[in-house]
């Protein structure tokens, strides 16, 4: 039994931030019924390829992307720009204790499905909206995507290398940051309003903006500016507060040391045969190895080129500071550590006995995360969800139509 068993959802949803965040809450046991657009569903089942493979070693129509952010989820089409499809989805949000949509702010009121309206029917529910900008605010009502917003949050200025150094300018992170940690901070959002709800009975409409979540996850960021106000560079691999803590290259390939602290710079010193490191006057504190970290970064730089990479991680880890090497994404799977801790998995598909893909890192001892469902086929669970509130005559009529599939 999963955490959230009992908690029903209704993923109104599409792309990554709302997706993300059903998947979690699915993860945890909920039933989380996905609500797609008949015939071409959410617009990720299109982003491919990479298709998955079926059990022939042949390309499917299903996206990677769309698997990413849609296991264990119920999919139901439905078109709710139709009276009939509005319909279905009001009956079926009066028996859910979740919505989750990112329609853009005020368009699902034409169609009698936004917080107010569900809410009339259904007083408990706890209905959240995922936007660009959220519900106030001059940009309300334009849509929101995560490129822009780690653009106008501040997170692609602080991300690359300096300007004056080969490759340097802004730069995005390497996955979609403000959608996926909106996503989760959705999930908080919304667990913590249901356990409200056991206190007030009550429900409430959740209001989260990408823009928000990417400004609030500035962290040390955004606090070192509000102290000092002097606006952070982009440091590249380097860390703002802490020297060394970069990437660097040996003979071979590049690795990482994350020091952090004057007692780990110490112990670092004597690992890689510089002993006498930390008595020179410029280094011999956190703070001044900050004040000198090119001299420091030149230094270290060069000597780690008379030696591989295995040879230094090896000596480094031996003496309790924080280093690894850099892995592809191959190699992050081959990990010892990461096949011990059951990150991958694998579900059984319709079109595939065996699905891999990427377990939760939640871990929880009474109640852990189980892999029910493998991420559903477009419409795969309509009749088995719109049979609870439409008969099989009424639901033929509709799929006639077109106005579910």
């Amino acid at each position: 039994m999963g955490a959230l068993e009992g908690i029903r959802v209704l993923d109104l949803s599409r792309v990554l931030a709302g997706p993300w965040c059903g998947q979690i809450l699915a993860d945890l046991g909920a039933e989380v019924i996905k609500v797609e657009r008949p015939k071409t569903g959410d617009d990720t089942r299109l982003w491919g390829p990479p298709w998955m493979k079926n059990n022939q070693g042949e390309d499917t129509r299903e996206a990677a992307y769309y698997q990413s952010a849609n296991r264990n989820k119920l999919s139901v089409a439905i078109d709710i720009s139709t009276a009939e499809g509005q319909e279905l989805v009001r009956a079926l949000a009066a028996d859910s204790d979740v919505v989750i949509e990112n329609y853009k702010a005020g368009s699902l009121k034409k169609y009698g499905l936004d917080y107010d309206s569900l809410n009339a029917i259904n007083p408990k529910l706890v209905y959240c909206s995922i936007t660009g900008f959220g519900q106030t605010g001059p940009r309300a009502p334009e849509p929101g995507y995560d490129f822009i917003i780690q653009g106008m949050g501040g997170l692609m200025s602080v991300t690359g290398e300096k300007d004056n150094l080969p490759g340097g300018g802004p730069q995005k992170v390497g996955v979609a940051f403000a959608d996926l940690t909106t996503g989760l901070y959705s999930t908080i959002a919304i667990q913590a309003a249901l356990l409200n709800r056991t206190i007030t009975g009550l429900g409430q409409h959740v209001d989260m903006a990408l823009l928000d979540v990417q400004v609030a996850t500035l962290a040390n960021q955004g606090m070192n500016y509000l102290a000092s106000g002097k606006v952070p560079g982009r440091y590249g691999n380097a860390h703002a507060n802490i020297v060394p803590y970069q990437v660097f290259k040996a003979a071979d390939q590049d690795f990482i040391i994350a020091c952090g602290n004057d007692k780990q710079f110490v112990a670092l010193s004597n690992a890689i045969g510089l002993p006498d490191l930390p008595n020179d006057p410029r280094f011999t504190t956190n703070a001044l190895r900050i004040k000198h970290r090119s001299e420091i970064g030149e230094l270290l730089s060069a000597h780690f080129l008379s030696n591989n990479a295995k040879h230094w991680v090896k000596a480094i880890h031996a003496v309790k500071v924080p280093v690894g090497l850099i892995n592809n994404l191959e190699q992050a799977f081959e990990e010892p550590q990461v096949k011990a801790r059951d990150m991958l998995v694998e579900m059984q598909h319709p079109l595939k006995d065996k699905l891999k893909v990427i377990g939760s890192p939640i871990k929880l001892s009474r109640t852990p995360v189980e892999y029910k469902k493998a991420p559903p086929m477009l419409g795969e669970h309509t009749n088995e969800i719109l049979g609870r509130v439409a008969d099989a005559e009424k639901l033929a009529e509709l799929r006639s139509k077109g106005i579910i599939g």
